[in-house]
């Protein structure tokens, strides 16, 4: 397990750049007396109360020099977020000033602080769990009021608290397979086989569902990538910019305007959608139109909707059909293809949706802005039939607990695998043993400290 430094860790915990103020957080065992040496107040803080602020001056190495008027706030061990010493002063905003007191912290003692290391340390002295830590991150990182929501029900021990029931339930069997042990010369059975299958069974289920929620829990937390596909002038940019409510995207008679893939993100319903603007499919000779075919193509592969874009204002083309094969080809079984009749302000009267064989197809106008809502609360059903399940239930959004999920799925298996097998119940709670450390792994208690090195270095330093 990783051990706590003894340093004295210190670094800036806002954005860096110009603004009303900066914040620069302490912590570990030196963080008053470090604070002390450069802080001149009326009041001696290595004495002040916990959970108090100080107004005063921050002076350079001399002693004698004012670098900036702040305010320390003070927290004392364990009543702090790290559960250490922890001051934070807040300065005047910009560049100089918080790097100057940033240099002078360490010329008293304090180290820098690593990225998320103070979220490590409130991890490492048991002030959270590592899905709580994790969704410090998320709240940080949220761009939609569900994402934000989500982040903010993990943050209170929510999942957390779920993952301990279902660990108590796998312990408790555990234990009781386990204490046959001491009774195997007696042949007694303190719970019948059926009845372990069965408890089993239960606990799977509830797993199960969890591990299962992370199809909408991803969506919820990196948003839903939806790629705009179609023909040259079909509308796609146009569709685009309606959606973005700016000109984002060139819109022109000219085929072929799109030559990259440009990406742009909305909020619908509470979620955050990715748009990609594609180059339209068509044979090309030009080399440039070829590449943005490519990344089309590409761009399908990552998409978790594909939005057809199809023209009206013409009989329906073997072109189209084929797009619509290349398309269904392109993507997963899993990602359902929204069919989007554009133009239907200047519908030919020989078009017929039924001629390209999809169905349920939402019809619009991109020059009169007709069905964008439609459109819109389509693309919302599409990705989470239930919105209000994702405040009602239990929903995971990271994969790597969705992978820790499925190892246990699997340990259970096997020990009704074993079960059925006639094996002894001791090799079942080996087994059982294997799935409750894949569920410690979601909240930190079997964890491997490279993972758990990995997962707080993408936080950002001073956090």
């Amino acid at each position: 397990m990783h051990r706590l430094s003894q340093h004295t860790i210190t670094a800036i915990a806002t954005p860096i750049g110009i603004g009303g103020i900066s914040v620069i957080r302490i912590s570990g065992q030196n963080a008053f007396q470090i604070a002390n040496s450069v802080f001149k107040s009326n009041v001696n803080i290595l004495y002040a109360a916990s959970h108090t602020i100080h107004y005063g001056v921050i002076k350079d190495v001399d002693g004698i020099t004012n670098i900036d008027t702040v305010l320390v706030s003070l927290f004392r061990a364990p009543n702090s977020y790290t559960g250490e010493d922890v001051i934070e002063i807040s300065c005047h905003g910009g560049y100089f000033v918080a790097q100057k007191i940033l240099s002078l912290l360490y010329t008293f003692g304090a180290t820098p602080a690593k990225p998320g290391e103070f979220t490590q340390r409130a991890f490492l002295n048991g002030k959270l769990d590592l899905a709580q830590a994790e969704a410090v991150a998320d709240i940080i990182h949220s761009r939609s009021e569900k994402s934000h929501k989500a982040s903010v029900l993990q943050l209170s021990g929510r999942l957390s608290n779920y993952i301990n029931e279902l660990r108590n339930q796998l312990l408790n069997l555990c234990s009781l397979l386990e204490l046959e042990l001491d009774f195997s010369q007696e042949g007694i059975e303190l719970a019948s086989r059926e009845d372990v299958i069965k408890r089993i069974e239960s606990t799977e289920a509830e797993i199960l569902k969890l591990s299962e929620s992370y199809t909408s829990g991803k969506f919820v937390r990196e948003g839903v990538k939806v790629a705009l596909i179609g023909r040259p002038n079909s509308g796609k940019s146009s569709l685009l910019n309606i959606l973005l409510g700016e000109e984002r995207a060139i819109v022109s008679e000219i085929a072929g305007t799109t030559r990259d893939v440009i990406e742009e993100s909305i909020v619908i319903d509470g979620l955050e959608f990715v748009f990609f603007d594609t180059a339209g499919f068509r044979d090309s000779y030009d080399v440039i139109e070829q590449e943005g075919i490519r990344r089309t193509l590409n761009s399908l592969k990552q998409a978790d909707i594909a939005l057809y874009i199809i023209d009206s204002s013409h009989k329906v083309s073997q072109h189209d059909k084929l797009l619509l094969n290349q398309i269904t080809s392109s993507v997963s079984t899993l990602v359902p293809i929204l069919a989007c009749i554009n133009k239907i302000d200047i519908k030919d009267s020989s078009f017929s949706i039924n001629d390209i064989g999809v169905t349920h197809p939402i019809e619009i106008s991109c020059k009169l802005h007709l069905g964008i809502d439609k459109l819109k609360k389509e693309l919302s059903i599409l990705t989470i039939p239930n919105h209000d399940s994702i405040s009602s239930s239990i929903v995971i959004t990271n994969i790597r607990h969705k992978d820790a999920l499925t190892s246990s799925l699997k340990s259970l298996q096997r020990a009704k695998k074993t079960i059925y097998n006639g094996l002894g119940g001791d090799f079942a709670a080996i087994d059982l043993r294997d799935s409750l450390n894949y569920l410690g792994e979601v909240i930190g208690l079997t964890t491997p400290d490279d993972i758990l090195d990995h997962i707080f270095g993408k936080f950002c330093i001073g956090k």
